[in-house]
């Protein structure tokens, strides 16, 4: 069987998969996928990938609110892989620890200095529909009382048929997201805190002058869970290649844990942030001490949040049905 394909996002939260093949022999093909867990959505549907590491808001969003999807008629399964392709399940806790969405907006626009500036059909960028920017909009909006009781219909392009916080422009990745929110395309985004730090002029805690699009901080959430999961084709589900994938990401945490100064270094050097957010990302990250399974409670904390959101609408699908290893209740999550 060729070697499995893992898609992944480029950026910090990536060091212990660098680390896995750089020391430990992980002979998976790394496929980066900047524009986020929403595109890997698509690209594991159809086949074109068998294994991802993504948010949990967007795994989550995905499979519970959706019947299992046939493959995309215009994005035939990889010849690298002779499964068919079908959908996907959850296997594994990559980090343990909430993340901190960053709410962004352009560094000149003065018409918003905060999250109540954005109340009213403003404009949000996101980098795919369904995408982690996009879920936790949603998250954000109902924590600051801006959804309707009843939650609206969300479509492909955005739309829904009840009234709407604020409307949705897909940007597919960061650096459009900067731009968008300077040049007035839209209104803001949210991104991950650290990823944007280094990119926030006056008043930022970031060094944005002289950067390519810089912006400016109004606001924060964190995900009321633990940010990061796995997930694989349910077809690869129990297979050995996939339990030898999990080994070699528990071996790369271990190194990351034992090797800070490569961590920072690598961080700095190749994923474009700065030494000093490298430095202070690393005190607050908590990668799981063994990747392998997930907590339904986390999951269904999940489906709760973004079903009050308007993200999850319906009965939708029960947990069992879209996650391929579950941990013990009294297990660390």
């Amino acid at each position: 069987m060729p070697p499995l394909r893992i898609g992944f996002v480029p950026e910090h939260f990536s060091t212990p998969l660098h680390f896995a093949r750089a020391h430990f022999a992980l002979t998976a093909t790394l496929i980066p996928f900047p524009s986020g867990t929403g595109h890997m959505v698509t690209s594991l549907r159809a086949g074109e990938i068998d294994l991802a590491i993504g948010l949990t808001e967007g795994w989550v969003a995905a499979l519970a609110s959706t019947t299992t999807p046939s493959p995309p008629s215009h994005s035939p399964a990889s010849s690298a892989s002779n499964l068919e392709s079908k959908d996907f399940k959850i296997i594994g806790t990559y980090v343990e620890s909430p993340l901190c969405w960053a709410v962004s907006t352009g560094r000149d626009r003065g018409d918003i200095q905060g999250v109540g500036d954005l109340r009213g059909k403003k404009m949000m960028g996101v980098s795919r529909v369904g995408s982690g920017s996009y879920v936790m909009g949603f998250v954000l909006a109902d924590r600051e009382g801006w959804l309707q009781a009843q939650a609206s219909t969300l479509s492909d392009d955005g739309g829904g048929d009840g009234a709407r916080p604020f409307d949705v422009k897909p940007l597919q990745n960061f650096e459009n997201l900067r731009k968008a929110v300077g040049d007035g395309t839209a209104d803001f985004f949210m991104w991950e805190y650290f990823t944007s730090k280094r990119y926030y002029g006056d008043g930022g805690n970031g060094d944005g002058e002289g950067l390519l699009y810089p912006i400016k901080k109004v606001g924060e959430i964190y995900t009321p869970w633990s940010s990061w999961k796995i997930v694989a084709r349910e077809e690869l589900v129990g297979g050995r290649e996939v339990e030898e994938v999990l080994e070699k990401l528990n071996e790369g945490i271990g190194w990351f844990r034992e090797h800070g100064e490569e961590a920072v270094g690598y961080i700095s050097r190749e994923l474009d942030y700065e030494e000093a957010g490298a430095r202070e990302w690393m005190k607050g990250v908590r990668f799981a001490d063994d990747v392998r399974g997930v907590r339904k409670s986390v999951l269904e904390k999940t489906v709760e949040t973004l079903r009050k959101a308007g993200v999850i609408v319906g009965e939708g699908r029960k947990v069992e049905e879209w996650v391929g290893l579950l941990r013990e209740e009294d297990e660390e999550a």
